[in-house]
């Protein structure tokens, strides 16, 4: 098994590495020295000819495209729109209420009293000191799903997919020249991580931060990034299915208890070969996040609350809310110690309960290409934007793809076959990188 997986690694490998002129991703690498930005390393979009100007981290005053604190009207035209899965267990919550059952531990397990027995609120994580040593932990087993961890009351709205209780976290980040970054975070109490060949969840965490990133041109979508796993799919708007009325707005899907991002419905298989670790989406209750969220823009330095075409619902709320993005803990437990009675170890799988994740800033915000960072084996950094949906494999996937093929040979002996000799479909998968 062992061999077989570094095989499908290796594979992976040359299929990005050898041919690099199949490659998409002719971005400007993602480093912050400005000098080195210039025309020459402008992408060039394989659905556009034309070269765009460098995207700049940190733009200066004469490079900036929008003014400080400004929200760009086209930012909501092209939110995109979330289908939870149907089933989902672990809804979306509100990142006030979820602190209020916690207090504050250093990784050595000391206190912060002031912290304890209802004393913390979100307006005062910004009063804790700057440090990824802090985590955010429970004042009840959380091992009990109680109400804070379910978010069960949180249904999208029918009507327009509002969740009430729920703000989404709306960052927008000026890349200079044109270029703006708008960064859509979905906070969950909790993620249920997936089962190994039967066994688990593995890799559950209290906390769950996930995203998508649009990437807009003078006003225009370019790209949607959406986060998964530590990695994510990064896609032209174009290519992207729409919501059928409002036709302005991509739809992304979210896993099962994961909440990892895709583009289609399906199984997901993802890091391992033979469908061993899989994401699982459908279309369930639609999320609407640009109806109910806490605005912000973003300099690389300094946040500060959305100012001009904020939504007037939402005006003073980021202010309620304090400086709570400079708080760079966990939003979660530490990891149980292995002689807790919750945890469970396996070779095959992990930990049962890991590490809470860090907030929004610890996303790479500044990035310049869409990816928010490479996966270990992944040491080009290379990032390919997808020009094709990604469709999900299975019996519930609703389209066609290399890695869906053999659902449609009718011979089980030769499908089997054929998923055998190409590691479960993982040529397939390099394949689809490669043609995107």
């Amino acid at each position: 098994m062992r061999a077989i997986i570094i095989a499908a690694w290796l594979a992976t490998v040359l299929a990005q590495v050898v041919p690099k002129w199949y490659m998409d991703n002719e971005y400007i690498r993602d480093t912050l020295n400005r000098d080195e930005y210039n025309t020459n390393n402008a992408f060039k979009s394989p659905i556009d000819t034309k070269n765009f100007p460098p995207i700049i981290p940190r733009p200066t005053e004469e490079q900036r495209t929008l003014k400080s604190g400004e929200l760009p009207s086209y930012v909501i035209d092209y939110a995109p729109y979330v289908h939870l899965y149907l089933e989902e267990r672990y809804m979306p919550y509100d990142i006030r209420e979820f602190v209020t059952h916690f207090h504050v531990e250093n990784k050595n397990g000391k206190v912060f009293p002031w912290t304890q027995n209802g004393g913390l609120n979100i307006s005062l994580l910004a009063k804790l000191p700057k440090s990824r040593d802090l985590f955010l932990t429970s004042d009840e087993d959380f091992n009990t799903d109680p109400d804070w961890i379910t978010g069960v009351k949180n249904q999208p709205s029918l009507v327009d997919g509002k969740i009430e209780n729920a703000p989404a976290t709306l960052i927008v980040v000026d890349k200079g020249n044109g270029w703006v970054d708008a960064f859509w975070f979905y906070f969950y109490s909790f993620n249920l991580g997936p089962y190994v060949l039967g066994n688990g969840p593995y890799g559950n965490h209290v906390g769950d931060w996930e995203h998508s990133l649009v990437r807009y041109y003078k006003g225009e979508p370019i790209i949607v990034w959406m986060s998964a796993h530590g990695g994510g799919g990064a896609f032209f708007y174009d290519n992207l299915e729409k919501h059928e009325i409002e036709s302005t707005h991509p739809i992304i899907f979210s896993a099962r208890g994961t909440h990892a991002n895709y583009v289609s419905v399906g199984t997901h298989p993802h890091d391992l070969p033979y469908e061993i670790l899989c994401d699982f989406t459908d279309r369930g209750p639609l999320w609407n996040p640009s109806k109910n969220y806490l605005g912000y823009f973003y300099d690389g330095s300094f946040v500060q609350p959305i100012e001009e075409n904020q939504n007037p619902e939402h005006t003073g709320r980021e202010i309620e809310y304090g400086d709570w993005l400079t708080f760079t803990g966990h939003w979660g437990d530490k990891q149980l110690p292995s002689d807790d009675p919750r945890q469970v170890y396996s070779t095959i799988g992990g930990y049962k309960y890991i590490d809470g994740p860090r907030g929004p800033l610890a996303k790479n915000l500044l990035r310049i290409i869409p990816c928010e960072r490479a996966k270990w084996w992944n040491f080009w950094n290379g990032c390919n934007v997808r020009e094709n949906i990604k469709y999900g494999v299975g019996i519930e996937s609703e389209g066609y793809n290399c890695g869906n093929m053999f659902v449609h040979v009718k011979s089980q002996f030769i499908r089997k076959t054929l998923q055998m000799v190409t590691l479960g479909g993982w040529f397939c998968y390099v394949a689809d990188l490669v043609y995107g």
